[in-house]
């Protein structure tokens, strides 16, 4: 099993906590990343993290593909359901990895949570350290971190991550990756008829 999953303490207070099926959730993401993202950025890079084997831990993968061909000259995607970022694969891609002066690192990846955010989609300031809710420590990731409570923090739960409803990760994935392509559009200026996903 991956070990991109990570277990989290989430307090409303200090995170942008967003029901899944919430359809404005693109619009609070983009709320979110905007209050962020430094004005001097010129770059976003976006690191999605996790397995396209697993389905609770394909978040990532699926907004890395999402995201694949959107603005390609301000965004710059790691990480899909073709080449994904995994526990194995992580470390050495992270070692080739070069960002551009003025850059901006979102990672977003699946999580274990407190029963009452599970379903959520959270937007923190700060990187994201992967693994640890699998007993593994891989290298703190991201400027900023969207995350998808896709189960309760709980042992006896995490062989579920197998069989997790895709539905509830696609959800997700779509919303971050709109929310995500919403910021770009409106950080860099693109005109409004922009499309959103090219997908």
């Amino acid at each position: 099993m991956d070990s991109s999953t990570v277990s989290v303490s989430l307090q409303t207070r200090q995170n942008k906590v967003i029901p899944y099926n919430d359809r404005l959730a693109p619009f609070y993401i983009r709320q979110a990343l905007y209050s962020i993202i430094p004005d001097e950025t010129e770059h976003l890079y976006v690191i999605g993290i996790g397995s396209s084997r697993i389905n609770g831990d394909s978040l990532g993968p699926f907004v890395g593909s999402l995201l694949k061909n959107n603005f390609p000259d301000r965004l710059t995607v790691f990480g899909n359901l073709q080449a994904p970022l995994d526990a194995t694969t992580l470390i050495p891609a992270l070692g080739q990895l070069s960002f551009r002066k003025n850059s901006f690192i979102i990672a977003i990846d699946s999580v274990l949570g407190s029963e009452e955010f599970v379903n959520s989609i959270v937007v923190r300031d700060g990187p994201i350290v992967p693994g640890i809710g699998l007993g593994n420590i891989l290298p703190p990731i991201g400027n900023c971190n969207i995350t998808g409570v896709v189960l309760e923090n709980d042992s006896a739960l995490k062989n579920s991550l197998l069989c997790t409803d895709l539905n509830l990760v696609y959800t997700m994935a779509t919303s971050i990756a709109k929310g995500i392509s919403l910021t770009v559009r409106q950080y860099f200026k693109y005109p409004s008829y922009q499309p959103i996903l090219t997908y």
